[in-house]
């Protein structure tokens, strides 16, 4: 299952008009277990799930959002935002077993 792990997508428009408020989509691969479940073997699956979402804008912190076990697997985060200038926003998923993924979408506001 490792190579079905990861490849975090980014979704939101490359263009706005200044002070427009926009919607940002991302997804990222990930079986998000919780540890409590067995396999077909009946052994335990072990924990392995995202910890920690941190959202940037132009290097700045934008978000910060703590994971457990709770959330389901290949988790959707969805947000709004206002356009007040050019720049990227940067996404990096963290999870249990030291897995780091980032994702990047550049937006042109005028």
């Amino acid at each position: 299952m490792a190579e079905n792990i990861g490849h975090p997508m980014t979704r939101m428009p490359s263009s706005a008009k200044k002070g427009e408020i926009i919607e940002v989509r991302s997804l990222i691969l990930h079986p998000m277990t919780t540890g409590l479940s067995k396999d077909k073997a009946g052994k335990i699956v072990p924990a392995h799930f995202i910890q920690t979402v941190d959202v940037t804008f132009n290097d700045k912190p934008l978000m910060n959002v703590d994971w457990s076990t709770a959330i389901s697997a290949n988790p959707f985060l969805a947000f709004k935002m206002r356009a007040e200038e050019t720049g990227t926003l940067s996404i990096r998923w963290k999870d249990n077993r030291g897995g780091d993924w980032t994702a990047q979408a550049k937006i042109t506001v005028s």
